[in-house]
C-alpha cells in the first residue's frame, strides 16, 4: 500500500543525520507546527467553498462563479477582505478575554490534530489514550465561546455563548457514548489500534446494528458540538444577531469562522476514524484479489475521501432541516439521543463479550 510513510522517514533520517537529537527534534516540531497551519488555511478555503456549492446545488442554483474559474476563488477574495478589515474591541468589553477568545478555539483545534491519522504511518502523536485525549480537548472550545460571549458585554453574544455552553456539554455526552462503543468493540483507546482492528472490515458493517446506530447518534451530536444548523442556537441570525461573535471583526472574526470549518473537519476525520476504517482500505473478509486492488488506491486517498463524505453530510443536514427551537434541541439529547446512547452501549457490551460480532 502507497504511504506518506516514505517522506516522514526520510526527513527525519536527513534531521538527525545533519544536527543533533535535541535540534533534530525541535526543526521537526516547527515543521509539523507550519504544516498545520498550512493545513488549517487550505481547509478553510475549500471547505467554505465546498459549503457554498452544495447550498446552491441543493437550492437549484449556482453559487459563486464570478471571481476566478467557476468561483474557484471566492473564498481567497474573502479572505484578503477579512484581512483588511479593522478589527474593532468594544469600549465597555473586557479587552484581554475578548482578544484571548478567537486564540483559545483555534488552539484548541490544533491541538485536536495530533492524533488523528492522516494515511498510514503518518500521524502527529499516536498517544495510547488518543480517543480521551480527543474528548477532554474538544470539551475545552466552550471555554473560548463562553468567554467571547462575556467578554463582549453585550446581551446577544452573552444569551449565544450561555446556548452554545448548554448545548455543547449535553451533547457531548451522547458523542462519548457513541465513542465508546468502538472503544468497547475494539479493547483499545489508541487510534492506530482502532485502526488496525478494522483491517478485516470496518466497524460500521461489522459491528452489527449497534454500530450504525452509534455511528447515526455520533453524526447527530457532532453536528450540535460544531453549532452547525439545524443546532446553531448558539448564533441564531433571526434572534441573536451573529450570537457569541456579534461584536467581532476583521482576523478576530475570521479565526471563529475558520475554527467552525476545522472543527467540522475535525469531529469527521474522527468519526471516519473510528466507524469508516481511517486510512484502511475497503476489505472484505477472505477476498483476496478485491482486498489487493483496494491496496492500491493510497491510504491518504482513502481518509480525506472518508472524510469529505461526512463533511457533505453535515452539509446536507445544514441545508435540509429547519432550525431547532432551543428546548426542542436540548429535549432530542436528554429524551432520546442519551437514553437510546446508553441502553446501545449496553447492548454493545454484551456483543463484545459473546463474541458476536464478526
Amino acid at each position: 500500500m502507497f504511504s506518506l510513510e516514505g517522506i516522514t522517514t526520510a526527513v527525519q533520517d536527513w534531521l538527525f543525520i545533519k544536527f543533533n537529537p535535541t535540534l533534530a527534534l525541535a526543526i521537526e516540531c516547527v515543521i509539523v507546527i507550519l504544516l498545520a497551519i498550512t493545513l488549517f488555511a487550505g481547509l478553510g478555503l475549500v471547505l467554505v467553498l465546498m459549503e457554498r456549492k452544495v447550498a446552491a446545488r441543493i437550492q437549484i442554483r449556482l453559487g459563486p462563479n464570478r471571481v476566478g474559474p467557476g468561483g474557484m476563488f471566492q473564498t481567497v477574495a474573502d479572505t484578503l477582505k477579512l484581512i483588511m478589515k479593522e478589527g474593532l474591541t468594544p469600549d465597555s468589553a473586557d479587552k484581554f478575554l475578548f482578544n484571548l477568545a478567537p486564540f483559545i478555539v483555534m488552539m484548541v483545534a490544533m491541538l485536536l490534530l495530533a492524533p488523528i491519522a492522516f494515511a498510514k504511518n503518518f500521524q502527529i502523536w499516536d498517544i495510547n489514550i488518543g480517543v480521551l485525549y480527543i474528548s477532554a480537548i474538544s470539551s475545552l472550545s466552550v471555554i473560548g465561546i463562553l468567554m467571547a460571549g462575556w467578554a463582549s458585554n453585550n446581551k446577544y453574544s452573552l444569551l449565544g455563548a450561555m446556548r452554545s455552553g448548554a448545548q455543547i456539554v449535553s451533547y457531548e455526552l451522547s458523542a462519548g457514548l457513541a465513542v465508546l462503543t468502538i472503544v468497547v468493540l475494539t479493547g483499545s483507546l489508541q487510534i492506530s489500534e482502532i485502526i488496525a482492528a478494522q483491517q478485516n472490515g470496518w466497524w460500521i458493517f461489522k459491528g452489527h446494528i449497534p454500530a450504525v446506530i452509534a455511528f447515526v447518534i455520533f453524526i447527530i451530536a457532532v453536528t450540535a458540538e460544531t453549532n452547525r444548523a439545524p443546532f446553531d442556537l448558539a448564533e441564531a441570525e433571526s434572534e441573536l444577531t451573529a450570537g457569541f461573535h456579534t461584536e467581532y471583526s476583521g482576523m478576530k472574526f475570521a479565526l471563529f469562522f475558520l475554527a467552525e470549518y476545522i472543527n467540522i473537519f475535525i469531529v469527521c476525520a474522527i468519526g471516519a476514524t473510528l466507524f469508516l476504517g481511517g486510512w484502511m482500505p475497503l476489505h472484505i473478509g477472505s477476498w483476496e484479489a478485491f482486498n489487493h486492488i483496494m491496496d492500491y488506491i493510497p491510504s491518504s486517498v482513502w481518509f480525506m475521501g472518508k472524510t469529505f463524505f461526512l463533511i457533505f453530510v453535515i452539509m446536507w443536514f445544514r441545508w435540509t432541516f429547519p432550525r431547532l427551537r432551543i428546548d426542542q434541541l436540548l429535549n432530542l439529547e436528554w429524551k432520546y439521543l442519551l437514553p437510546i446512547s446508553l441502553l446501545n452501549l449496553l447492548l454493545v457490551a454484551v456483543i463484545a463479550i459473546l463474541g458476536w460480532h464478526f
